[in-house]
């Protein structure tokens, strides 16, 4: 007989179907001439039901290794649930333990856990409720994704994860080397001779494919990545990790206003899939996390974007009666708090800025025809802040030139990048998505480490 999600079976499940499910024990209650049995197997939120009659065969021994966290299969027929709570219970006839669990010891007992202790735990911890739900939709939003640029036409790309180059020219890297830490070789300057090295020079743990992701859209108009990057911040906050996932679309023949236009429809659509593939996830977000999860989707789903300038942003927020930590002047940087007031409280819903001064981005986004800001477009969403960073490309070669040396980097290094502004140029345009932080929004987990199966932050790379 083949196997049945319990999922399936809770969602579509008949009296008198006949099924094998195999999963993990959450709870073994023994009253008198029945012990009822509560099995997950990851695939849903709730449990489902077996009740055990007394004269099934080596009852009483059965029974007593059915305890929590014990792994079994059942063989059986559905029946409808004489209980509350479940529509549909299982009549076993045949139930094979694969492996007994100490419940003297188990770490998981039927009791709520911090989610801090729960990170010392990330061989179990997905066996719980909340960080099941969690993992189910990251699932759920990793398809959407695939799903929205496939049916575009957009190709996926591989692109490299240990590089040479610093895409974003804040060098927070983590080094990749096979040189003996201890005694590396020198040259006669007395600096390391990276010459002796694996790749012949400095080579790193990339923070971003986009660089490599623009040479695939000269090729291919349209293509994605959706991959780990790596930044070597030493931070500890709740919104910082150390390995995470980008989602970087990149686009030939595409301006800024197509760079935002995709931007929105794709926020949209992965909150819209997940709300169809896991509602009871969401619902228990939303009752037992945050009870704004629901009408934050709503929010992203069912109204159009804001868009503004930075220069206007600067003056909403020069004009707000509140007090803000972080100065507000045009030429500096939007804070977290900056980006949650235009988002949160002035428009109250998601908000793209748009041309922001050059001096506080990168090399290669388009310089607009003031010569002060560049075509660079944030998307800001309620509770989070910044959750989509992107912008037009320069494809004008002696301009990237003239924005490369401004930010003091090599010319020599970047001869390839270059090179795609002298055969065939175009516009072009692209964006960055962090996985988790979209993660960590859908479901109004506070921290970013308890959306991703093993977290890798600053002097934690356990599991």
């Amino acid at each position: 007989m083949n196997k049945t999600r319990i999922v399936q079976i809770l969602r579509h499940g008949q009296p008198d179907e006949a099924v094998l499910i195999q999963g993990w024990v959450r709870t073994t209650r023994a009253l008198k001439g029945f012990a009822f049995v509560e099995l997950n197997d990851g695939s849903a939120l709730a449990n489902l039901q077996v009740v055990i009659n007394e004269d099934f065969p080596d009852y009483e021994a059965l029974v007593k290794r059915l305890t929590i966290g014990s792994s079994v299969a059942v063989e059986g027929v559905l029946v409808a649930s004489q209980g509350k709570g479940q529509r549909i219970e299982v009549n076993p006839s045949k139930i094979q333990v694969f492996g007994e669990s100490d419940p003297e010891t188990y770490p998981l007992q039927k009791k709520r856990h911090s989610f801090e202790f729960l990170r010392g735990l990330g061989h179990l911890r997905s066996r719980t409720n909340t960080l099941g739900a969690v993992f189910r939709v990251r699932n759920a939003c990793s398809s959407a994704i695939h799903q929205f640029f496939q049916e575009r036409g957009f190709l996926w790309v591989h692109t490299p994860l240990i590089t040479a180059s610093d895409c974003e020219g804040a060098g927070e890297l983590f080094s990749v080397t096979t040189l003996d830490p201890k005694n590396p070789p020198k040259t006669p300057q007395g600096e390391i001779d990276y010459s002796q090295d694996f790749f012949g020079k400095p080579a790193y743990l990339t923070v971003s494919g986009q660089l490599e992701a623009e040479i695939m859209a000269m090729a291919f108009s349209d293509v994605y990545t959706f991959g780990p990057t790596f930044r070597a911040e030493n931070s500890n906050t709740s919104r910082h990790l150390a390995e995470f996932w980008m989602v970087e679309p990149e686009m030939a023949f595409c301006d800024l206003q197509g760079n935002m236009d995709l931007a929105e429809a794709f926020l949209k659509h992965i909150f819209k899939t997940v709300l169809e593939q896991c509602p009871e996830d969401m619902e228990f977000f939303n009752q037992r996390i945050d009870q704004t999860v629901l009408a934050t989707a709503d929010n992203i789903i069912n109204n159009q974007f804001e868009r503004i300038s930075y220069t206007e942003a600067i003056a909403f927020l020069e004009k707000a009666d509140r007090k803000f930590e972080y100065p507000v002047e045009w030429g500096l940087d939007l804070q977290s708090e900056h980006e949650r007031y235009l988002a949160e409280e002035l428009f109250k819903k998601p908000v793209i800025v748009r041309d922001y001064p050059k001096g506080i981005k990168a090399f290669y986004m388009r310089l607009n025809d003031d010569n002060q800001t560049v075509a660079a477009m944030d998307v800001l969403a309620p509770k989070i802040g910044e959750i989509i960073g992107g912008s037009q490309r320069e494809e004008r070669l002696d301009i990237l030139e003239q924005r490369i040396q401004d930010n003091q980097m090599p010319l020599e290094e970047l001869w390839w990048y270059r090179d795609l502004r002298r055969y065939g140029t175009v516009p072009h345009a692209g964006f960055g998505l962090g996985f988790e932080r979209v993660v960590q929004f859908m479901t109004g987990m506070g921290n970013i480490r308890d959306v991703i199966p093993f977290p890798r932050t600053p002097m934690n790379a356990e599991f």
